[in-house]
């Protein structure tokens, strides 16, 4: 294997609490515990060496390949060897029912006899400190400290083999035949032991928790062939962000998977980003689960009661700490040496005036009247009246810039959509409001964005004012309804986007073409490919539409998934992975791009505000 495998051959478990990162041949090299903003049990992701892991693989030569359980998020590694073929099944039981934070494996001959080794090398806290890895009864006991006391943080180790433990490593070998399976679970401070049985009912309750919960179709189906078991897998993947408890959704489960190998641009994304959440239940909702909509807007509600708009951060912990200050952690030596790894997030300290048309948009989408009392409606109202007052300020931007504030264009135009939203909320919901003054401050932006958000020379919508770079989030503006997709403006904006940040016609569309205050490069950005193929779609120009989303869909990982960026040279996944923005483009689009292809032109609105009972989104077969 080599040092660091591409991200296209790592599979994604978790519980709605945490995710591991499982590679190709047995190996999982990601795991943060008890939850994803936690610190790491395994880390060889981001140090070969020294980071951590839990390998079981064949002791012979071996071809592998990953695919999951149909519908579900329980990974199947199959192993072929001279000898035999043989399966290892990786999943962690959804938490509920006091079920235990926990990592299972399955080992499993599907033919032939093989022998297997496994190697068991956790490091705790980053591997920032001395891991105690100590042979007990019924299994492996690691700590942090080697004092053995009942109250410290440990994980627990137990299997159906016998393990040799070397200093801080565990090793075992065995062989594994018909009908003869071995378990391995890895508990967080539980003693949880791997029996058959027990094993089993967690197997078929987590694989029936993932079949209940996953999108299902009828006859007919708004999605279809490729784009329907990718737009399957997203969801599933964006389910996996959400957590259980808090409804908060993580950008992406890892940290400092670098933008550019080798570079600086590497930040931590396991954390709650108020616009990505509010993309993300979006999505969610278009697949027909809406229970997930529900329950971030709770959180969002329980969250803005308690601070006023001036004090709201762009991004929380899952369960709604502020503090996310960034640190390095110098003693890690990065993915593919890109350094500094990174964990904590700066970006929270920033001004992103564009989340509360994002918080806006989806409440209005996703949400019922019923949804709200008149105290959330305050909460509401104050984030119109907050965006009223500031909406003339220059901010970071949705792409978080760290050179400085501007007037970005996307930053007002989600500014009036913020307006735009709760005076339709207002209205439908029969809700207080100062109408007149929402409607003036509204169509004062308007006009300030047709005057100076548009630049003839450039012939497009510009990334910010006096500016003549370009940025892919115009391609929202007529989504959003800003301006109709016939506009000339728009289309314009589209031709120059395809022209100016499309990478060698291909579909995969960088985010801007400007500065950015950061040195190195970086890739394609996958959701704004994605937003490329949504407003083509709606633009009618369907055929287009359709060469991008394959173009993009093609870069996928054999499972499906996606990470934030795709290096337009070599067709490399790039960034933190995977990545909750590049899902939520990829359902979006296909909605959007089977809907056009069947003669309809909906209005966001119109497909984004299903319940449950609704069921998932339906459409006559193509």
């Amino acid at each position: 294997m080599t040092r660091y495998p591409s991200l296209e051959r790592y599979g994604l478990i978790g519980n709605l609490e945490t995710c591991a990162l499982v590679n190709d041949e047995g190996e999982i090299e990601w795991l943060p515990m008890p939850h994803v903003e936690s610190s790491s049990s395994f880390a060889s992701l981001l140090d070969a060496d020294d980071g951590g892991y839990w390998r079981i693989q064949p002791t012979e030569p071996f071809d592998a390949e990953q695919s999951y359980l149909d519908e579900t998020n329980v990974l199947r590694t199959t192993f072929e060897t001279a000898s035999g073929t043989v399966c290892v099944l990786d999943f962690m039981p959804v938490r509920e029912d006091g079920i235990e934070r926990a990592v299972y494996r399955k080992v499993a001959s599907v033919e032939g006899s093989v022998e297997l080794e496994l190697t068991f090398e956790p490091r705790l806290d980053y591997a920032r400190g001395e891991t105690f890895v100590e042979s007990v009864e019924n299994g492996i006991r690691v700590t942090d400290d080697g004092s053995g006391t009942d109250d410290e943080e440990f994980i627990f180790l137990s299997g159906g083999v016998g393990f040799e433990v070397d200093e801080a490593t565990a090793r075992a070998t065995w062989s594994v035949s018909a009908d003869e399976p071995t378990w391995f679970v890895l508990s967080h401070e539980e003693t949880r032991e791997a029996v058959s049985e027990d094993c089993e009912e967690r197997l078929h309750r987590t694989v029936e928790f993932w079949h209940d919960w996953a999108h299902s179709c009828a006859d007919v189906c708004t999605f279809s062939g490729v784009a329907h078991d990718l737009a399957i897998r997203s969801g599933l993947v964006l389910k996996l962000l959400t957590h259980r408890e808090t409804g908060a959704i993580c950008a992406a489960p890892t940290t400092s998977l670098p933008e550019n190998p080798g570079g600086v641009r590497n930040w931590d994304y396991r954390y709650n980003w108020i616009r990505d959440a509010a993309f993300t239940i979006q999505a969610l909702a278009n697949l027909g689960h809406t229970a997930e909509a529900d329950a971030y807007l709770d959180w969002f509600l329980n969250l803005s009661h308690a601070e006023h708009p001036t004090q709201l951060q762009p991004l929380y912990g899952l369960h709604g700490d502020p503090d996310l200050t960034e640190r390095t952690l110098d003693h890690l030596s990065g993915y593919r040496d890109s350094t500094p790894v990174r964990v904590g997030n700066a970006a929270k300290d920033q001004r992103q005036l564009d989340v509360f048309g994002e918080l806006l948009l989806a409440i209005f989408e996703t949400a019922e009247p019923d949804d709200f009392s008149s105290h959330d409606w305050d909460a509401i109202r104050g984030i119109v009246e907050h965006v009223c007052d500031v909406w003339d300020d220059p901010d970071a931007g949705i792409w978080e810039v760290r050179g400085g504030p501007r007037h970005f264009v996307h930053s007002k135009v989600m500014c009036w959509v913020a307006i735009d939203r709760g005076l339709r909320i207002a209205d439908e919901w029969e809700f207080d409001a100062p109408t007149a003054e929402w409607e003036e401050t509204r169509d004062m932006i308007r006009g300030e964005l047709l005057e100076r958000g548009y630049d003839d020379e450039v012939g497009s919508f510009t990334q910010s004012y006096d500016s003549k770079s370009l940025d892919a989030t115009a391609l929202l503006i007529p989504i959003v309804g800003f301006l109709p997709f016939d506009d000339e403006r728009v289309q314009n904006t589209i031709d120059a986007v395809r022209d100016r940040l499309e990478a060698d016609d291909d579909g995969l569309v960088r985010r801007y073409n400007g500065t950015d205050g950061l040195p190195g490069e970086e890739g394609t950005f996958v959701i704004c490919s994605f937003w490329l193929v949504s407003a083509l779609a709606l633009s009618g120009r369907v055929d287009e539409a359709r060469d991008v989303f394959e173009s993009v869909c093609d870069h996928s990982s054999p499972l499906g998934l996606l990470a934030e960026e795709i290096d337009p040279e070599s067709g490399r996944l790039l960034g933190n992975y995977p990545q909750a923005f590049s899902h939520v483009g990829l359902v979006n689009g296909a909605l959007y791009l089977g809907m056009a292809e069947r003669g309809e032109n909906p209005h966001p609105k119109t497909i984004g505000a299903r319940r449950q009972s609704d069921g998932p989104p339906q459409m006559e077969e193509r």
